[in-house]
């Protein structure tokens, strides 16, 4: 059974932290249930196991936390569903990274509910957009942005952390930071795609989604 939870308002980092590391400790115990668990933030940067310092462009901006999860730098604040996912890969297959592929399709899927494209890249973890409202990059390729970040931590094959998606955040919070450590692409949004989708739409859209993905 996976147990869903939204919470309202502004969780503050740490204490999301906490909460995750508490679940993550019942499921290898055997006394909690898997969770998915989707909030806001309120604005912070936080900084994966690869973060490079030379990423972090303003320092004081905002707070910044070690997140004790793959990845590099990335922003996380409010119009931003973050989505922390403790699954038990005991029960459902130990890959870590046919996992991150399968966080990727569920990402997919759900911006497809909203006629959205999103796409994988070999080379760069996440989901991205072309953007053919952009000028070409230098070498003549289609302009991307990033809609949503991927960042995993697992303990004894019990997953936590997981995946933001971008709806309606200030998107020039990103500046800090390198996102992600990649200089030559932006960032966006559902909005600023041009769709008009509330928080709610996307949790309903990510619960239906799920459902197919995650099937035990």
């Amino acid at each position: 059974m996976v147990e869903w939870l939204i919470s309202d308002g502004l969780t503050e980092y740490p204490a999301a932290l906490q909460a995750m590391e508490d679940r993550v400790d019942g499921i290898i115990a055997g006394n909690r249930d898997e969770q998915v668990w989707l909030l806001e933030h309120p604005p912070l940067y936080t900084a994966g196991t690869s973060a490079s310092d030379a990423d972090l462009l303003d320092h004081t901006r905002f707070p910044v936390f070690e997140a004790r999860r793959g990845g590099e730098y990335t922003y996380h604040g409010p119009g931003q569903r973050v989505v922390y996912t403790m699954l038990d890969l005991n029960t459902r297959e130990k890959d870590v990274r046919k996992y991150v592929n399968l966080l990727e399709e569920w990402v997919i899927q759900t911006l497809a509910q909203f006629n959205v494209t999103g796409e994988r890249r070999k080379d760069r973890v996440g989901v991205w957009v072309v953007r053919p409202d952009r000028p070409p990059l230098p070498d003549g390729s289609p302009a991307e942005d990033k809609i949503a970040a991927i960042g995993v931590r697992i303990r004894r094959w019990v997953t936590f952390h997981g995946i933001s998606i971008n709806v309606e955040p200030d998107l020039e919070h990103f500046d800090g930071i390198v996102p992600c450590g990649i200089n030559d692409y932006g960032v966006a949004s559902l909005v600023d795609l041009g769709i008009p989708a509330t928080m709610n739409d996307l949790d309903t859209a990510l619960k239906q989604s799920f459902l197919q993905i995650f099937k035990k």
